[in-house]
């Protein structure tokens, strides 16, 4: 029985691998509190804000600095404050943190974020330029994104060519993406995108062809990881946000391809190791055979399931393309 129960867990997880929970990363303020909880893995969600807590957190925050005068207290107000989408007064209280104590990363960090959030992209650029220079590792090292991600609105780089100019390079315009990075460089990419397409996700909601661009990036550099179910869900989140190049409904028919070819895969295993118990004399359990066979079954209506899902994706995406 416990060989069949650990059959049950390879099955649920040929078709729930990646299944996403919280428990990802936090954001604690000086005081202890927390702001948001975020999902684990590489599919974004935007963060999990702890919204109703707000007003009593700024109110001891407020307090915390009159106390001692310690400018981490004001500055996590002014987080607060830009995550209510109160952006002129959280600006006016960065640009003040920056005349007490300049050159401060999180203050030059804020102010660029403020100035994107409100349409002033120069100005989010010199700022987070800045940042950088304060602080090269800053946002898991992410942040050369997101100066991209301002030139490409300075410059109005056009849909076909932005997600290339955003990552500094390509998977390809085949069904299949690829590209010419080692893996651990891949990996650190797709973070570096998680990360920016999250922190926008978080006040920005579909539709915007920026994170419509990181989000369809993302699905690629997730998809040749080999993490197939979180590409199919991050191409979709792509869609969700506005990316229409035929090409994210061709890379997903590809994932649920792909899916069924592993099913298959593991359809033939199961199918041989049954073939050698029958055929071996010494020490058949007819009841553990016969659980085999069960699992077996299960796995061919998988695939035949995703089969068809990939059929009707392939209908649709015909049709959006007519």
């Amino acid at each position: 029985m416990n060989k069949f129960r650990a059959f049950l867990v390879v099955l649920f997880f040929v078709s729930f691998n990646s299944f996403a929970c919280l428990n990802g990363e936090t954001k604690i303020l000086k005081n202890g509190a927390y702001v948001y909880i975020d999902y684990r893995g590489l599919v974004p969600h935007g963060h999990h804000f702890l919204s109703r807590e707000f007003p009593q957190i700024i109110k001891q925050l407020d307090s915390l600095y009159r106390k001692t005068n310690d400018i981490d207290y004001l500055s996590d107000k002014g987080y607060i404050l830009i995550v209510q989408k109160k952006y002129d007064e959280a600006l006016e209280l960065y640009l003040n943190i920056e005349k007490i104590k300049p050159n401060r990363y999180s203050t030059a960090s804020n102010i660029g974020t403020l100035y994107e959030l409100i349409g002033e992209n120069q100005k989010a650029y010199e700022w987070i330029k800045k940042s950088i220079q304060i602080n090269p590792e800053s946002h898991n090292g992410s942040e050369w994104l997101h100066l991209n991600i301002l030139q490409a609105k300075i410059k109005k780089i056009d849909d076909a060519h932005l997600g290339e100019f955003l990552i500094n390079n390509s998977f390809g315009k085949d069904v299949i993406p690829k590209i010419d990075l080692p893996k651990e460089t891949l990996k650190e990419l797709a973070k570096s995108i998680y990360y920016q397409a999250n922190e926008r996700m978080s006040f920005i909601k579909p539709k915007d062809k920026i994170i419509s661009a990181l989000l369809f990036e993302l699905g690629n550099a997730v998809k040749i990881i080999g993490e197939n179910e979180n590409a199919i869900r991050i191409y979709n989140l792509a869609k969700e946000y506005g990316f229409q190049d035929e090409l994210v409904n061709q890379r997903i028919i590809y994932c649920y391809q792909s899916k069924n070819k592993y099913v298959e895969k593991e359809n033939q295993k199961l199918y041989e190791n049954i073939i050698k118990v029958k055929r071996s004399k010494q020490g058949v359990d007819v009841d553990y055979v016969g659980q085999i066979e069960s699992v077996l079954v299960i796995l061919s209506i998988v695939a035949a399931l995703l089969l068809i899902v990939s059929i009707i994706l392939y209908l649709k995406w015909k049709n959006l393309r007519d």
